[in-house]
């Protein structure tokens, strides 16, 4: 199996744990920039040391890069910060199923992305893969009322949360192409160091100006945001080496073996059902990943 399977695989089950710890924040009384910058906060830190930690093992110096790579990262990183405020403010609503569903179009928008701005088509199979992919994640996220319940506001956050995860993905995929190393994991978390360095002083300065108050109460709530923060690199750090290693839109399309995660966790954890539409939607989902790994 190639290194970028197993390491998207690993990502997915990461950034599974961190959306359920950064959902809860909500609840302990954080606004939505308040969960949002608690993603990054802590893993900016945690980043560097990580960084620092390979050069010192590997016994390198700071690789080159190259002046796109500034450009790349600054574009990922604002795209993910709106793709994430779009997603926690999903969290309030009651079509909230609907919404999530909708995200999950960033993997047909990062084919497209890909394609345009990467100079990286994806192959027929490959399409067909994706395919196949979204319509079982848009199977699995029904709501077991149906669609017929639908919020316009759900539908638009999902869709704006889905452009902006597509648009980030391909500005990481980007910007770990211009660092001048052959070591895939060097140029992930070098990128994801700079990455989560300028989200978390842009996300303070909109704090500060907007909401002056959210950092003291992100500040007392530590114990609670740490975790988010910790679980926030290792995911980010999966995902950037998958980049730095593959295609962005077969990643992306591989890493939504998220929602088989989620539902296996709902079912065994919580001892909750599974409907036929998510059984369908399991099987399609499991289709499209075995597509990608066998025939990309």
């Amino acid at each position: 199996m190639d290194l970028w399977v197993i390491v998207t695989i690993g990502a997915a089950a990461v950034q599974t744990v961190r959306f359920m710890l950064q959902k809860r924040l909500r609840g302990l009384g954080l606004s939505t920039a308040g969960a949002t910058f608690s993603r990054f906060v802590f893993a900016a830190p945690l980043a560097a040391l990580g960084l620092a930690a390979l050069m010192a093992v590997r016994g390198e110096a700071l690789p080159g890069i190259a002046p796109a790579f500034w450009a790349h990262a600054a574009t990922g990183g604002l795209a993910q910060i709106i793709a994430t405020f779009a997603t926690v403010a999903l969290f309030s609503e009651r079509s909230f199923a609907v919404g999530v569903a909708f995200t999950k179009t960033e993997v047909i928008q990062v084919a497209a992305f890909s394609a345009l701005l990467l100079g990286e088509p994806v192959s027929a199979p490959g399409m067909a893969a994706i395919a196949i992919g979204v319509l079982g994640v848009i199977a699995l996220s029904r709501p077991p009322g149906g669609w017929g319940g639908m919020s316009w506001r759900a539908l638009g956050l999902g869709l704006l949360a889905g452009g902006f995860f597509g648009l980030s993905a391909i500005g990481y995929r980007g910007a770990t192409l211009q660092v001048a190393s052959d070591d895939a994991l060097m140029r992930a978390l070098l990128a994801l160091s700079c990455v989560t360095m300028m989200q978390t002083l842009a996300m303070a300065a909109w704090m500060v100006w907007r909401e002056p108050g959210e950092l003291a109460r992100v500040a007392r709530k530590w114990r609670a945001v740490l975790p988010v923060g910790a679980t926030g690199m290792l995911g980010s750090a999966g995902w950037f080496t998958a980049f730095a290693l593959q295609n962005a839109a077969y990643v992306r399309s591989l890493g939504q073996i998220e929602l088989i995660f989620s539902i296996l966790a709902s079912v065994l954890v919580f001892h909750e059902k599974l409907r036929a539409a998510e059984i369908f939607g399991m099987a399609l989902l499991l289709a499209s990943i075995l597509m990608l790994v066998l025939l990309i």
